[in-house]
């Protein structure tokens, strides 16, 4: 919040802390992608009328928030499918954990916490995870196409130019 910046985590986080304000549990589910390849997603889980929603901090509009409109986690995850692949077309996500829940963790090691937040990151990527695509139809996924590809590719926060970049040591 200092750097007024915030990966994917660090907004998971932040929801997860809201909620857990707000008296619901601080739940969490990653979001895992083809390793090497591309990055996880990690979000904040909520509850509403007995079905799943998400909050999510991302650069791309279609990773963001979903409605509480999800019978169950897998079909949650599942709605991230889609639109989660690269500037190739290639799909990449590939599985999604259980419910990760923060209320485990004493409120000062991520709540309030000044130094970095390795260690829960570690356990969330460290949990259970599911497959979302099945082996056998790994080679059936269909590229994502150029139309798709382009109107997908709004970003909220341009990466700055080199000359408006911040100076090392400044």
């Amino acid at each position: 919040m200092r750097h007024k910046t915030a990966h994917c985590a660090e907004g998971a986080l932040f929801a997860a802390a809201v909620l857990a304000y707000h008296g619901e549990k601080p739940l969490l589910m990653d979001l895992r992608a083809v390793a090497e390849i591309d990055v996880d997603h990690v979000v904040a889980l909520f509850r509403r009328g007995g079905h799943w929603g998400a909050i999510s901090k991302t650069n791309y509009p279609v990773l963001r928030y979903r409605d509480p409109i999800y019978p169950d986690i897998r079909s949650l995850a599942l709605s991230y499918f889609h639109e989660y692949f690269l500037d190739s077309g290639k799909k990449t996500l590939r599985a999604y954990s259980a419910p990760f829940d923060l209320s485990k963790f004493a409120p000062q090691k991520w709540v309030t916490a000044e130094d970095e937040l390795d260690d829960i990151i570690d356990a969330l990527d460290e949990s259970r995870h599911f497959p979302l695509v099945p082996k056998k139809n790994l080679r059936a996924l269909r590229p994502a196409t150029q139309f798709e590809i382009r109107v997908t590719s709004a970003r909220e926060w341009q990466r700055p130019s080199r000359s408006k970049r911040p100076k090392a040591n400044s």
